[in-house]
């Protein structure tokens, strides 16, 4: 008599040596981490920097996003700690599959990437909607020492203006389709709506927005399959609260 088996959705794999080459990164250590969700293997990319108190710096979501958005903060805290930022899944250099993102996988990822790289209790710094993944793990786990959020986030981009979960839900799946979504995801992150945006949301001081850097962030928005992950954030799809008050919720306890 045989007996069925239903194999989880995620097992953790290995980290690799990638580069030690300042141009790979920031300067630090870059190495991969190989984790499955769905029978699907996902490469993620991290890099590390510094020697002491370990530190997990986190970037938040956004159709721009790498771990070189926290490279220069990684280097002040370096003399002092030692510093891990990633490229989530789906972002940066790490792996981008068409896969339905949502924060299941996101809040099943950080626990496992934190248990392989980790052996003692960490200071985490998260920014964005990375704020709700560190608090509901922190509330599951004793996992961190220390938590500091840079202006956290918990709702996307189009719930923010007003979108329905119906119309979110239609945009997500029009920007996922091969040639329509192809084609809108082009249009809004073109190098002047990018420049925009910079101006507009990011930036007071509009000398930083070079033309040589509005080349490397549009550079990261074209790369294949980048438009999965970065539709899942501005249609509020991997928003791991759905209230403000749930929000404060987390971060009260």
């Amino acid at each position: 008599m045989t007996k069925n088996v239903q194999l989880p959705k995620f097992s953790v794999m290995s980290t690799n040596l990638l580069s030690t080459s300042a141009a790979a990164g920031f300067g630090g250590v870059v190495q991969e981490y190989l984790w499955n969700w769905e029978n699907q293997q996902l490469r993620v990319v991290y890099e590390t920097l510094g020697k002491g108190s370990p530190l997990l710096l986190l970037p938040s979501f956004s159709s721009v996003s790498t771990r070189l958005e926290v490279g220069e903060l990684a280097k002040l805290l370096a003399p002092n700690f030692r510093v891990v930022a990633l490229d989530w899944p789906g972002f940066g250099e790490s792996s981008r599959p068409s896969l339905n993102y949502r924060p299941e996988i996101y809040q099943q990822f950080l626990e496992d990437f934190v248990k392989a790289v980790f052996n003692t209790p960490i200071t985490a710094i998260a920014a964005g909607h990375a704020a709700s993944y560190v608090l509901k793990l922190a509330l599951k786990q004793a996992t961190f020492s220390k938590i500091v959020l840079l202006a956290p986030t918990w709702r996307g981009p189009l719930p923010t203006m007003g979108a329905n979960q119906q119309v979110a839900g239609f945009v997500r799946e029009l920007v996922r389709s091969p040639i329509l979504g192809q084609a809108l995801y082009k249009l809004n992150t073109a190098p002047s709506l990018l420049s925009f945006m910079y101006r507009r949301h990011v930036f007071t001081d509009a000398a930083k927005i070079t033309p040589s850097f509005i080349k490397k962030k549009w550079d990261t928005t074209q790369q294949p399959g980048a438009r999965f992950a970065s539709a899942a954030f501005v249609t509020g799809n991997l928003d791991a609260v759905h209230a403000q008050s749930d929000f404060w919720d987390l971060y009260s306890l």
